[in-house]
């Protein structure tokens, strides 16, 4: 799940620091369980490693990317969707996945992504909200 959240003018998307080797920074994500449908990953995954739950967001079910890539050898898919968080001072709270998170306006979130295919989407989902206000 892509989140942001808007401050005044400013819309700032949430990254994630992983706990991991390479500490990299991404969205909420991670693998569908049996019975689960992609949707339902995300609100989950959302959930366990930011602690923000399914009726904390607005979701624009109309807006969603699809990421492909090699991961420890192995391919993977991804389907993010776009989703604001209705209060956008509640909190974050981190699983032991991850280490640190940022509230980022898109330029920086892109910039820490790191990932072509990841800076890719939030520039994507930042346009589709900049068409939005318009």
């Amino acid at each position: 799940m892509v989140i942001y959240r808007e401050l005044g003018q400013s819309i700032e998307y949430l990254l994630l620091q992983a706990s991991n080797q390479n500490h990299h920074w991404t969205p909420p994500k991670g693998h569908v369980d049996p019975g689960e449908d992609d949707l339902n990953t995300a609100f989950r995954e959302t959930q366990e490693e930011a602690g923000i739950s399914k009726d904390q967001l607005f979701l624009h079910e109309d807006c969603r990317d699809f990421l492909e890539y090699q991961a420890w050898g192995k391919a993977k898919v991804v389907t993010y969707w776009l989703a604001r968080l209705v209060n956008p001072e509640d909190k974050v709270t981190l699983s032991h996945e991850h280490q640190d998170y940022k509230w980022l306006e898109a330029d920086k979130a892109v910039t820490l992504s790191g990932f072509k295919d990841m800076q890719n989407t939030i520039i994507k989902f930042n346009h589709y909200l900049i068409n939005q206000s318009s």
